[in-house]
């Protein structure tokens, strides 16, 4: 086929949580045409701007491809080669005189979305063995992950609304209609949500701003920042104190109900209206509306999370399916079944172990470790701070919480003294500016993908493979190659290893522990894909649909699922319990004990004084992540990091519509243009995540243009959830006045 011809290709889209199918058109090697593909199972042809952008990032001049190497003080081209060895003759000193814990380790968001790194950034974190691992989970969604693995037994067993079946849906804290899910990855929610509401279903929204999914919905209640545990707990205590619960054929697997009510007994609507901003008999309305509903899901995020009752608040969303009967029923809240890499779908079904919490504790402040990973807010103190342990060489892979993480200017301090900095990542960002040495990973549109991690979050169950769809650039390896080269170091390898060599290596090892003495026709069949594409055919031929190598002939595989460009529908999402269970008592453990400890923290802060004025963030379909604000198609249009400011409070504070203010907390400002809109209550400012593209050393002229105000510059690193250890991002009182 000529060069030049078009030629269609089909692409999973890696730029957030929904997971599209896209239908691309190649023409020359080059990407000229961008559609939602309407043949996809899972996605059905949704496109939203993101998308789009693929092709602006791939071309992206700012986009890294050729490792830099800092001398002489500035980041300077290098081959990869030099790049490895300036690693090897530097990293393994500092392992040698300070430990392996010596050596931390930073993943990102954008790790999730690439296979390579995903499943090889884990592999690593095990081969080196320190204890200084951190991630953008502690930023956004461990509570999640906390109250679903203490409930259910795993991290990731995490119940999302079966919205195509669903009556009733109450979202608190979360804008699927911007996000398309949120840990619920459902592509084309509005129109889902518009579905709903035509077949007679209600959408009733809890949020201190009008947002777009708010502006949708039937009912929108506001709610004052950091008040939703408050909210649920009442909640709760109405369906317990009134005898609304139903636990229906949940209640031979429920533990701990009878607690509960003694639990939440204190929290009444009257006493907890005046803390949400919302009157009692709206509370209870509330708390009946949703115990009377057929097939009703709750749902909460991003503002369930980032607050400082994020834990409680996630259990309590769960509590409430539980109580009302709607907990893993059809048009409630259901478990997918992923076809492949799903703890919740191996060992012994309906038991388990449960998760640990806290089995060790960060060296300088004390933060107890949740799955395996320290709050990144610690980072900075473990770098500071002299002693056995003290992190002196970083990794960074695809992150950047120079902006991402609270008081981002104390960490960038942190890292410049650094014995030692490698990032893996395609942008010289604000982090990666303070690199040793930065190896650029591939383009999305250059390497094969499965989502790993999302299909356990799916609205429903599908399986789905993308092939790379543009040639990999001569002598570039690919990011898993580049993870297996940097383990190899830690563990004295050496740079110069082959990696596909050490990579089959290092699968007979574990497919010789889990298939035994079949160990040997499993590595046969499994033949002689690259990396992360026969760990993925591993995956999918041992997991529940899988062909289980021959012996069910109609069942997954990678092969199978190569032959299917659209994806494969595995169906709508079924009832798993108690097959799904993993807490050692088979049960959903209703009233975990550290979140009935919790509660005690929660009743004595019920009087604190409401702060005149707090800040909240918020979540814009062009720019979920601050490296998206590089890609001109997604940069261009109105500037939207603008503080909002109700009416009231603009008038009280002197301030006026497109003007200049100054937010300040915790000793620290930034400015930011006022938009002036009643869709924030009064009390509420909201500035969005991810600006201040100001700082010297990024490379990223287009975010530079308009760098915007960088909310988490203002935050407080020691403001943790203390059970989760996620970040305190919501709810934080700041002062407003006129710049």
């Amino acid at each position: 086929m000529p060069p030049s011809a078009e030629t269609l290709a089909y692409r999973i889209c890696p730029l957030c949580e929904a997971c599209c199918g896209l239908e691309l058109t190649v023409s020359g090697g080059a990407v000229t045409a961008v559609r939602g593909d309407d043949a996809d199972p899972f996605s059905q042809g949704h496109l939203c701007p993101k998308a789009v952008a693929l092709r602006d990032l791939h071309e992206d001049p700012d986009r890294l491809r050729q490792p830099l190497l800092r001398r002489g003080g500035v980041l300077e081209p290098c081959t990869w080669d030099e790049a490895f060895a300036e690693i090897e003759r530097r990293l393994p000193p500092i392992l040698a005189a300070g430990g392996r814990d010596a050596l931390g380790l930073v993943a990102g968001n954008p790790v999730v979305h690439k296979m390579g790194l995903l499943l090889y950034f884990a592999r690593l974190a095990r081969a080196v063995g320190t204890r200084n691992i951190y991630s953008a989970a502690t930023l956004d969604q461990m509570p999640k992950q906390l109250s679903s693995g203490l409930l259910f037994g795993h991290w990731l067993s995490v119940p999302v609304p079966d919205i195509e079946r669903t009556g009733y849906l109450l979202v608190l804290g979360a804008n699927p209609v911007v996000s398309n899910g949120s840990m619920w990855t459902v592509p084309g929610f509005e129109r889902k949500a518009r579905a709903l509401r035509a077949r007679g279903g209600k959408l009733v929204v809890v949020d201190p701003r009008r947002t777009e999914t708010a502006a949708l919905a039937d009912r929108h209640l506001p709610i004052r920042p950091g008040a939703d545990a408050f909210l649920l707990l009442a909640m709760a205590q109405v369906l317990l104190a009134e005898g609304r619960v139903r636990l229906g054929r949940l209640a031979e697997h429920v533990a701990g109900l009878p607690g509960l009510a003694d639990a939440v007994a204190p929290f009444t609507p009257e006493r907890v209206a005046g803390r949400c901003g919302i009157g009692a008999g709206q509370i209870r309305d509330l708390a009946r509306e949703l115990a009377s509903a057929e097939r009703a899901a709750v749902y909460g995020r991003m503002g369930t999370c980032t607050q400082e009752y994020g834990t409680l608040a996630s259990w309590l969303v769960d509590v409430l399916n539980v109580l009302t009967g709607n907990l893993d029923e059809p048009g409630g809240a259901m478990f997918p079944r992923a076809p492949a890499f799903a703890a919740n779908t191996q060992s012994r079904p309906g038991q388990g172990k449960g998760v640990a919490v806290g089995r060790r504790r960060s060296r300088v402040s004390g933060a107890p470790e949740v799955m395996g990973e320290l709050p990144l807010g610690c980072l900075a103190e473990e770098i500071e701070t002299p002693g056995q342990g003290q992190v002196r060489a970083l990794l960074t892979v695809a992150t950047n919480p120079v902006l991402s993480a609270p008081n981002g200017a104390r960490l960038a301090r942190a890292l410049d003294g650094l014995e030692l900095m490698v990032s893996v990542d395609v942008y010289v960002n604000e982090t990666t500016r303070h690199a040793h040495v930065v190896l650029p990973g591939l383009s999305p549109l250059e390497e094969p993908h499965y989502d790993v991690a999302f299909p356990q979050l799916a609205w429903r169950n599908a399986a789905r493979m993308s092939p790379a769809v543009l040639p990999r650039p001569a002598g570039q390896p690919a990011e898993w190659e580049i993870l297996l080269r940097l383990q190899a170091i830690c563990l004295g390898l050496g740079a110069g290893i082959d990696a596909a060599a050490y990579d089959a290596e290092l699968l007979a090892e574990e497919v010789g522990r889990a298939a035994g003495p079949q160990a040997p026709a499993v590595l046969q069949a499994l033949g002689g894909r690259p990396g992360p594409e026969r760990l993925l055919d591993l995956g999918l031929r041992t997991g529940p649909y899988g062909d289980g190598f021959g012996k069910v002939p109609a069942g997954l595989s990678l092969a199978r699922l190569a032959a299917a460009p659209h994806g494969i529908d595995l169906g709508p999402l079924q009832p798993r319990i108690p097959e799904v269970l993993r807490t050692a008592s088979g049960k959903i453990e209703l009233l975990p004990d550290m979140l009935r400890a919790d509660l005690f923290r929660a009743a004595a802060d019920l009087d604190r004084p409401v702060p005149a004025l707090v800040v909240v963030g918020r979540r814009q379909l062009r720019s979920n992540n601050s490296w998206m604000h590089n890609l001109p198609v997604l940069a261009k249009g109105p500037f939207r990091c603008t503080a909002l400011v109700h009416p009231s409070d603009a008038a009280r504070l002197g301030l006026r519509d497109g003007a200049r203010a100054r937010l300040a907390a915790n000793g620290r400002s930034v400015e930011a243009e006022v938009q002036v809109s009643d869709e924030v209550m009064p009390g509420v400012v909201s500035l969005p995540h991810g600006w201040g593209h100001d700082l010297p050393g990024a490379r990223l002229r287009v975010a530079a243009e308009r760098p915007g105000a960088n909310l988490n510059a203002l935050l407080d690193e020691g403001l943790r959830d203390p059970l989760s250890g996620n970040a305190v991002l919501s709810g934080v009182a700041v002062e407003l006045t006129p710049a």
